[in-house]
């Protein structure tokens, strides 16, 4: 019996990606809710981050994305907001012909509570998205543009000094 499609199945918002399970007790990326953009990473291991500690923390999966794909991990707002945990190089990248485990760089913010993570605690969001490639054109002048050169702070924003 063939498999049931999805209106997702159907209009291309979706693309497969090969994962393979390096811990027998772990589950592959999953999303929470129906049009999520994360698919939920889950830690191998317990881990103890002490204030402003950070640690490489293994997922127990390694993934396969076609090319033209990456894919991003990017912090969980619950573990930022409630306890102040984040992923240091947020979004860490995952290249398309990367095929070792997803380890996700934590870091606790808080400056005085220790946060424990449990073996299956969610960690961190896998993001898969369609990247372009660039070739890169050396020019002698960059065409001109409204914001120009203005970098760090430009457009304002912050009255405070």
């Amino acid at each position: 019996m063939p498999a049931e499609t999805t209106p997702a199945d159907t209009d291309g918002s979706t693309v497969d990606v090969l994962v393979t399970l390096l811990d027998d007790g772990v589950a592959p990326p999953a999303y929470a809710h129906p049009g999520d953009a994360g698919a939920d990473l889950t830690t191998t291991e317990d881990v103890e981050l002490g204030p402003l500690q950070r640690a490489v923390v293994p997922t127990g999966i390694a993934i396969a994305l076609p090319d033209g794909y990456a894919a991003f991990v990017h912090p969980r707002s619950g573990l930022a907001a409630k306890h102040g945990v984040t992923v240091v190089n947020a979004p860490g990248t995952v290249d398309a012909g990367y095929r070792g485990e997803i380890k996700v760089v934590l870091a606790n913010t808080d400056p005085t509570a220790t946060v424990r993570l449990e073996r299956g605690d969610r960690i961190a969001q896998l993001v898969v998205q369609r990247v372009e490639r660039a070739r890169f054109v050396t020019a002698q002048k960059l065409p001109g543009s409204h914001r120009g050169a203005g970098g760090f702070g430009s457009s304002g924003g912050h009255t405070g000094a």
